[in-house]
C-alpha cells in the first residue's frame, strides 16, 4: 500500500506531524505501507510561484505525483481562523482536479482548544467532497489538551481501521456475480395464460 501524508504544519516541532506521523504509524501497523509525508511548509515558496506562473517546481511536482498515485492519502492542517490553513488550501488547488477522485482520505487537524473541532466537517470534508475524494467517517482533532490524554489514541486507531479497511476495499478486484437468467415471455401469451386460468 501505498500511503501520502500531507502536513500543513509550520512550526519546528509541529504538532500538526506529529498528529500525521502518529496517524500513519497506526495504519502501518495494520497493513504494511510504504510512506511518504509532503511537508508542505517546504513547498510553499513553489506552491506561490504555481499560482503565478501555472507551472510546478521539481519538488511540488513530485510532491503532487506522490498524492495522485497514492492508495490512502492522510491530510492534516492547523486551524488558522477557524478553518484549515491557507497553505493547506493552496496545495489542494493546484493539485489536479482528478487526483483524488475516488481516493480514500482521512482527514485530520490540530488547535489550540477543542472549540475549533467542528473545522473537520465545516471545512475539511466539504473540501474533499468537492475534490470527490472517500473521505473515512473519522476525522481526528487533537487540541493541545488531548496530548496525552485518553481518547486521542483510540480516535486514531479508529480512523486508521477505516482508512485500511477502504484501501482494500477500492483495491480488491470484485468477483463478477452470475447474474439470473431472464426467461422473457410475450405478452399475448402472458395474457392469454391469465384468460384460461379459472376465476379469470
Amino acid at each position: 500500500m501505498k500511503l501520502v501524508v500531507v502536513s500543513a504544519g509550520l512550526s519546528v516541532p509541529s504538532s500538526t506531524r506529529l498528529l500525521a506521523d502518529r496517524l500513519a504509524a497506526a495504519v502501518d501497523r495494520k497493513v504494511p505501507a510504504d510512506i511518504q509525508v509532503v511537508e508542505l511548509r517546504d513547498l510553499a515558496v513553489e506552491i506561490a510561484h504555481n499560482f503565478t506562473n501555472g507551472f510546478p517546481g521539481r519538488s511540488l511536482a513530485a510532491a503532487l505525483d506522490a498524492v495522485t498515485e497514492a492508495d490512502g492519502l492522510i491530510a492534516v492542517t492547523p486551524v488558522f481562523s477557524a478553518s484549515y490553513s491557507g497553505l493547506f488550501k493552496s496545495f489542494f488547488d493546484v493539485l489536479d482536479k482528478d487526483a483524488l477522485a475516488g481516493k480514500p482520505v482521512l482527514i485530520a487537524a490540530t488547535g489550540g482548544s477543542a472549540r475549533h473541532s467542528l473545522v473537520l466537517d465545516h471545512a475539511l470534508r466539504p473540501l474533499f467532497a468537492h475534490l470527490r475524494a472517500v473521505v473515512v467517517p473519522t476525522g481526528v482533532y487533537a487540541a493541545s489538551e488531548d496530548w496525552g490524554a485518553e481518547g486521542l489514541p483510540d480516535r486514531i486507531e479508529r480512523a486508521a481501521e477505516e482508512l485500511t479497511a477502504l484501501t482494500r476495499g477500492l483495491s480488491t478486484p470484485h468477483k463478477e456475480k452470475k447474474q439470473p437468467e431472464l426467461t422473457v415471455v410475450p405478452f399475448a401469451e402472458q395474457l392469454a395464460a391469465l384468460s384460461a386460468s379459472p376465476g379469470a
